[in-house]
């Protein structure tokens, strides 16, 4: 790649950083798109040479959002899972450290869906394809411990899953992730007891 492709690559990235750090913090619909240009420190030229739109922009901005995201689940569950905990234990546990981050604000996908209203908005419907991808990976963790039971729990499960997000928001703390466990444990079959 020459260098003025590798520079444009890397504004791309910027602007897409910003974005996401704005939107997060502020809210899609509160930050401007003169306000991104200004933190990126890009022209406006150059922002509508890699974006058509603010929607393209907040598009962008979500699927990188989710490729940050799913990297974090996978790593600290991954930490989690090597202390010894089984796959559920981590998930819980990687959730509650999510909760305990620098400048959470709930999730960027239910905060894109309730501020676009829009359902044929394409980040609304991405945020839906979110939730339907991470609603699998809840499945496919209480498969390992519910079997076949797992088909009637794992909803009620991701419900729990959403109820804390939302919970931890709104009351600013990761009380709402222990409090999940639980009830997700009292659905699932008695689960072994580990041996001191």
């Amino acid at each position: 790649m020459n260098s003025a492709g590798t520079k444009k690559s890397a504004a791309r990235q910027r602007i897409i950083e910003t974005a996401e750090k704005l939107f997060y913090a502020e809210g899609i619909r509160a930050v401007g798109i003169d306000r991104i240009i200004a933190e990126a420190e890009v022209a406006k030229m150059t922002l509508y040479n890699h974006f058509g739109s603010k929607d393209d922009l907040i598009l962008a901005v979500l699927e990188y959002r989710e490729e940050q995201f799913d990297r974090f689940l996978e790593t600290t569950m991954q930490k989690f899972t090597n202390s010894g905990m089984d796959r559920l234990e981590a998930f819980f546990a990687t959730l509650k450290q999510w909760f305990e981050s620098k400048g959470f604000r709930g999730c960027s996908f239910i905060n894109a869906a309730v501020e676009l209203a829009e359902c044929e908005h394409p980040a609304s419907l991405f945020a839906a394809q979110h939730k339907r991808t991470f609603q699998s990976m809840i499945q496919e963790i209480v498969t390992e411990i519910a079997g076949s039971k797992a088909d009637s729990v794992a909803p009620a499960i991701t419900l729990l899953i959403e109820g804390a997000i939302v919970t931890a928001m709104m009351q600013r703390n990761s009380n709402s992730a222990d409090v999940a466990l639980e009830a997700a444990l009292a659905l699932l079959p008695k689960k072994r007891k580990k041996q001191k």
